[in-house]
């Protein structure tokens, strides 16, 4: 999974890749506690992941190890998660999915949306996944360094939403600040929004 340089292989999804990346997302936001609050179901979990991997195909920026082991799926500056049209059915897909609940997840997905920063161009990582049966490995941090390094080569800085706290530590460590913070409806799982200004920690 190394080069002979000992850095990690990086490599790009493409369209017939989607399935298993979304697999692999599937399996690790599984007990995730704002998503499973979100969508209790996790066929319908799974079909909101395909939903971003569709929308993350438009730009090179699904990035995985060689086997899939993780996958990061980015928004480049200036993107956007989803398409317009999956954007505009979000609300039929929430009202078919979990029924009268549908209100409450719009107020989240709201919520996502009004503490994203717009003040600089950035990365955005949706979502950043390890496959069960890697897990405890540190591929998903390894992977994530490496697209920082990317990034910093570009002098871009990033951000991302911490669906579970207990992450927030890891992705502190790899120079991610938090700067905001909210929860789901009825005082619900809290969420965090951390940004990282390009070059903030210095990569091996």
């Amino acid at each position: 999974m190394t080069d002979q340089a000992g850095t990690l292989t990086v490599r790009h999804a493409v369209a017939a890749d989607a399935e298993r990346v979304v697999e692999v997302i599937s399996e690790a936001f599984l007990h995730d506690p704002t998503w499973s609050w979100a969508l209790p179901d996790p066929a319908s979990r799974k079909r909101l992941w395909r939903l971003s991997v569709d929308g993350a195909l438009r730009y090179p920026w699904i990035l995985h190890t060689p086997a899939f082991e993780a996958v990061a799926l980015w928004s480049p500056p200036g993107g956007t998660e989803f398409t317009p049209e999956v954007e505009a059915g979000i609300p039929d897909f929430l009202r078919e999915t979990v029924g009268p609940r549908a209100g409450d997840v719009e107020e989240l997905l709201a919520r996502f949306g009004a503490a994203h920063p717009r003040h600089e161009p950035h990365y955005y990582l949706g979502l950043l996944a390890t496959a069960d049966a890697h897990r405890g490995r540190g591929l998903g941090m390894t992977l994530l360094r490496e697209n920082l390094a990317r990034m910093d080569r570009e002098g871009i800085p990033s951000y991302l939403e911490s669906s579970n706290p207990a992450n927030n530590q890891r992705y502190q460590s790899v120079g991610f600040v938090p700067v905001v913070s909210f929860r789901a409806p009825g005082d619900g799982p809290l969420v965090t929004g951390m940004w990282r200004a390009a070059g903030a920690h210095r990569h091996p």
